[in-house]
């Protein structure tokens, strides 16, 4: 993967991780960091299902992947923060 692959999958993943984080309700404390990768996990497995379902080459643009993805990214967030949430500071 070239330079540019990493810095767009990077870049997609914050939007489709913050679009996640949007739909979540309530305050999540999660870092940035881990907002990425839950967006780059849900646009891979967006993608994977919108191929599957074979709407995942539309004219225009693919809003049905789009919501898959973000809809897996706002799983994944409320999962992290549920998760993330439950460790204790000593």
């Amino acid at each position: 993967m070239a330079v540019t692959g990493i810095i767009s999958a990077l870049i997609i993943g914050l939007v489709i991780g913050v679009l996640g984080r949007l739909v979540v309700p309530g305050r999540q404390s999660i870092p940035i960091w881990l907002t990425i990768v839950i967006g780059i996990v849900a646009a891979l497995i967006g993608t994977a299902l919108a191929a599957a379902f074979g709407v995942a080459d539309t004219k225009g643009i693919d809003w049905i992947e789009l919501i898959l993805q973000v809809v897996l990214a706002g799983i994944g967030v409320a999962v992290a923060a549920g998760m993330y949430g439950r460790r204790s500071v000593r």
